[in-house]
């Protein structure tokens, strides 16, 4: 015959994980075995992690100085190179002592390229320096201007210019004239035979002015002037043919024609008037 339990709860079994659930659920809903909560903490229903340690606080940050420029080194203008003492340069020259000449000019205002190649532009600094200093315009690089270059500076003045420019003019016509007669030999610069540029040469010679040798670089190399402008000892020229001016429309010129040296008219039409001074 069945018998009930009395110590139970009518209408229901109950276990003794029963008992631990009720238990469990004293505790917030975690289930404690063997004195051992598993699950969520013992307080609030989701799992809160422990509270993280604060943060120790930042070391203040030293601000780095403004930068600041460092002062700018004073610039240091090098020499002008110096040139040889003894070689003379003019149109046509190379080589080394043409390539200190033309950095020499860059330091006096010039934008030359340092070839070594005596040219146009070279020659064109050259004058423009030497009339800066107040030098005979010659396009040559002599004692005179070589010194003024090299810092030696010059003393001449305006007016020791114009006299030696007047007293070149009529040394030159004369040193022409000394020629007349002389026989043409093309190449020649000498009494003893001369062509057009080597009277030139002859002439401008006489009275320490250096020069190109051949026609067209005479006419190149000078400063073109009006007919107006020119003086005795000047140069007209021609295309290939060059002559001393005379004044009074009158030039000494090598005649290629007459074969000799010859004083004669302005003839034909010349391409124009050059001077050195």
């Amino acid at each position: 015959m069945a018998q009930n339990n009395t110590h139970r709860t009518p209408g229901r079994a109950q276990l003794p994980t029963h008992h631990a659930q009720r238990a469990a659920r004293g505790l917030g809903g975690a289930a404690v075995l063997g004195g051992v909560v598993l699950g969520t903490a013992f307080t609030g229903g989701a799992a809160q992690a422990a509270p993280a340690a604060p943060a120790a606080p930042a070391a203040p940050v030293a601000s780095a100085p403004a930068a600041q420029a460092l002062p700018t080194a004073p610039s240091v203008v090098a020499p002008s190179a110096v040139l040889d003492s003894t070689q003379k340069l003019r149109w046509g020259s190379r080589g080394g002592a043409v390539q200190d000449l033309q950095s020499a000019l860059n330091g006096h205002g010039a934008s030359l390229a340092v070839d070594g190649v005596f040219g146009p532009r070279t020659h064109s600094a050259v004058k423009s320096y030497q009339s800066s200093q107040g030098l005979l315009v010659d396009g040559v690089v002599g004692p005179q201007t070589r010194g003024a270059l090299n810092g030696a500076g010059v003393s001449t003045g305006g007016a020791s210019v114009a006299t030696s420019s007047s007293s070149s003019s009529s040394s030159i016509v004369d040193a022409a004239r000394s020629a007349l007669g002389t026989p043409y030999s093309w190449g020649g610069a000498s009494l003893g035979g001369m062509d057009c540029s080597g009277l030139v040469n002859y002439a401008y010679e006489a009275v320490g002015i250096d020069i190109p040798r051949t026609s067209s670089q005479i006419a190149n190399g000078g400063r073109w002037i009006s007919q107006s402008q020119a003086q005795p000892g000047d140069i007209v020229a021609w295309s290939g043919h060059v002559a001393i001016y005379a004044g009074n429309g009158q030039i000494i010129d090598a005649s290629g024609s007459r074969q000799q040296v010859v004083e004669r008219s302005i003839w034909g039409n010349p391409i124009g008037f050059v001077t050195y001074r």
